[in-house]
């Protein structure tokens, strides 16, 4: 097998290596603050591969499109050792059309909705001869599920974090043997064999998350009446703007929705007359954008009509920034630390 790179050839060794090699740390992202180093059994790995399997089916190689050091990347890298192959790496192309080719149909991938969104518009036909597309690290919108279906692409939305050894829950279900629940607070929690140690030096940290076997996660959800999964966003996105509760993440939803926007996210900052005020955060399809032929971004107003349309109207945003790009983490998702410096700045 061919080890191409010092992490892959490490976890390889970690994966054989015999007893108890100890934990493999992985750090979160820190989309939100500081990352914590989170501590994964070989067990935890194990089982997450083996799980993963048997709910997609089979297993096979892997393209990794993902970084190595973050979970999900992880995942890939493990999932396809397991399979006794090494993983395609994207960094050794010059595209993903020349690594998937070198994968060969048939294969897997694990994406970022971000990827998603902009491998449909330039390689649709190679997503779609992969087995499986798994997308994880942020909401996957119903229309971009439909756009990928319609290209044949065979999404599955996987939902977990590190403390869960990545995706635990496929299309809103859990994986076998991995429990899920809602707290009375609406916090999604997560028990099972892929959940972690601890975090590495922060046993008090560690004690406020991982409670009698279940893992409390930073995310508000609730179950419909399949049992399935519906995330609400996270728990510290529940913006309380004049006396209201709403959920930063589906005015999110109903931002991306509109025509004229291809990316958006919400955020609550400090306001002295609302408490907080909600700030959107935009970027228009290049037709509409300020910079290119045809007309501008849609404006605030405009933007709250469009919000005000589906939801009631105190989940309008009260501040729109426009953006050319979403400012981005090294493992896709967007870093909402530099969003609230942008209001700062603004």
């Amino acid at each position: 097998m061919d080890i191409a790179s010092p992490t892959l050839g490490a976890l390889a060794r970690w994966l054989e290596a015999p007893g108890d090699p100890g934990p493999w740390v992985v750090e979160t992202s820190g989309s939100t603050g500081k990352p914590k180093r989170v501590l994964l059994s070989r067990a935890a790995v194990q089982a997450s591969i083996e799980l993963s399997a048997r709910r997609l089916g089979g297993s096979g190689r892997w393209l990794l499109a993902l970084p190595e050091t973050f979970v999900a990347g992880l995942n890939v890298i493990t999932r396809s050792l397991a399979a006794g192959v090494a993983p395609v790496r994207l960094a050794d192309h010059d595209s993903f059309a020349e690594a998937a080719a070198e994968l060969g149909p048939g294969g897997f991938v694990s994406l970022v909705p971000t990827q998603l969104h902009r491998l449909l518009d330039t390689d649709a036909g190679v997503l779609a001869d992969f087995d499986r597309v798994l997308v994880g690290g942020g909401p996957v919108d119903p229309a971009l599920r439909a756009r990928a279906a319609a290209a044949g692409v065979r999404v599955v939305a996987t939902y977990g974090s590190a403390e869960t050894c990545g995706g635990c829950v496929y299309d809103g279900l859990p994986l076998d043997g991995v429990g899920l629940a809602i707290g009375t607070d609406g916090r999604v929690r997560i028990s099972g064999p892929t959940l972690f140690g601890g975090y590495d030096g922060a046993p008090e940290l560690t004690g406020e998350v991982l409670v009698d076997g279940w893992f409390l996660t930073s995310d508000a959800g609730r179950l419909d009446e399949d049992g399935r999964l519906q995330l609400l966003g996270r728990i510290d996105d529940m913006v309380i703007t004049g006396g209201v509760n709403v959920p930063a993440a589906l005015v999110a939803r109903r931002l991306r929705e509109h025509p004229s926007i291809t990316a958006a996210e919400v955020l609550g900052v400090p306001d002295e007359e609302w408490g907080n005020r909600l700030v959107a955060f935009v970027v228009a399809r290049p037709e509409d954008g300020a910079l290119a032929p045809g007309p501008k971004a849609p404006s605030l107003d405009e933007l709250r009509d469009w919000v005000g349309d589906a939801h009631p109207r105190s989940w309008a945003p009260r501040q729109l920034i426009t953006l050319p790009d979403l400012p981005l983490l090294a493992n896709g998702k967007t870093d909402r630390l530099a969003l609230r410096e942008l209001v700062v700045a603004a």
